[in-house]
């Protein structure tokens, strides 16, 4: 096979994401370079997913690491400007909608490097979200979009994208979700952290729930009151920890507050668990296959289809105990089948078309 394929991956989504995919073109035999930005750069957030899923050694990593979006973007920009013209790759894969993701279809642009997007066509219409702005300009640059679901596909279809370029392909997460089924173990999770038999995961990172100072009283006070009726285990970005700690959850009944898990231990506990409660588009995705009742703390979701075809439901912080007696009550019942495409598979339906292009046009 002629050509190569350079995939830029920066935080944990990105690994989980890109590993099927990697998989899917190495058993084709591709030419591959993976380049890490650094954007997730803590061990436990970095490091151990790369060792978990199987992901080879990074080829490079730019170690950019955190900052404003203005200054991480501006970083990413001209780190990755330098590595893809030493690469020169024939095909740029990115993945999600983080700042690594934009950065790099911007760089590629500029380059003149076709470029490939895993995830295209998912929409929030909410454009306070910093992801919605990264997705929709990414969408825009690509020539190969890897779309997740139909309305993924007919969203870029509205904004004009040649329908020729667009791939429904399923969930690349979930071919990593499905693939490492058999080591999530809930009883080992649940006693390495003390929990009792039936607890709720809680997870929260976005600015909308951890950075406005009314909103981060609001999620603290409701969990505060959730962590009543269950324990919660609550694994946070170290930004978020602080912010709700000093807003009260830390030592709140009930509460156990966690570094950032590795894939498989986080993965376990929401396995285990009664409910979820997160601000995670991934988790949302995640406990729709998994049958785990998912509260979203979200106005919106760029992923309607965990609410059609699986367990997620969005809450605002009023809303969420109430929901989540609802939920263990048995008031929530799973779907009778899943999104269509998330079968393990979407891993070689893209390294299909990768290397079907690949054979034309490297």
């Amino acid at each position: 096979m002629n050509g190569r394929v350079l995939h830029v991956v920066g935080t944990r989504p990105n690994f989980v994401k890109a590993a099927p995919v990697v998989a899917a073109l190495r058993t084709a035999g591709c030419d591959q370079v993976l380049v890490h930005t650094g954007q997730h750069y803590d061990e436990r957030m970095s490091d151990v997913f790369f060792r978990q899923l199987g992901l080879p050694e990074p080829d490079t990593d730019l170690g950019v690491g955190s900052g404003s979006h203005a200054r991480q973007t501006a970083d990413l920009l001209v780190a990755l400007e330098t590595e893809l013209a030493a690469r020169a790759p024939d095909l740029v894969v990115v993945y999600g909608d983080v700042n690594s993701t934009l950065a790099a279809a911007l760089v590629a642009a500029k380059l003149e490097m076709p470029l490939a997007h895993v995830e295209a066509g998912l929409r929030s219409f909410d454009m306070a979200m910093p992801e919605e702005v990264n997705r929709r300009l990414v969408d825009q640059l690509a020539e190969l979009l890897f779309a997740t679901s139909a309305d993924a596909v007919g969203h870029l279809a509205r904004e004009g994208v040649d329908v020729g370029r667009v791939h429904l392909v399923g969930n690349p997460m979930i071919d990593t979700l499905i693939g490492h089924l058999d080591h999530f173990d809930p009883a080992a999770a649940r006693a390495a952290h003390g929990l009792p038999e039936r607890y709720a995961v809680v997870t929260l990172h976005r600015p909308a729930n951890v950075d406005d100072p009314e909103a981060v009283r609001a999620a603290a006070r409701a969990l505060t009151e959730a962590a009543r009726h269950l324990d919660l285990a609550v694994p946070l970005h170290p930004r978020g920890r602080q912010a709700l700690s000093e807003a009260g959850l830390a030592g709140a009944p009930g509460v156990h507050l966690l570094d950032p898990l590795g894939y498989v231990e986080f993965m376990s506990l929401v396995r285990g668990a009664a409910a979820v409660i997160t601000d995670s588009g991934g988790v949302q995705e995640e406990t729709t296959v998994l049958g785990v009742p998912c509260l979203t703390l979200r106005t919106t979701t760029e992923r309607p289809v965990t609410v059609t075809h699986g367990t997620n439901r969005l809450v605002t912080h009023a809303e969420l105990v109430p929901a989540l007696g609802k939920v263990l009550a048995g008031g929530q019942p799973p779907p009778a089948e899943g999104p269509p495409l998330w079968d393990g598979h979407a891993g070689p339906r893209i390294a299909d078309v990768v290397t079907r292009w690949l054979d034309h046009h490297a």
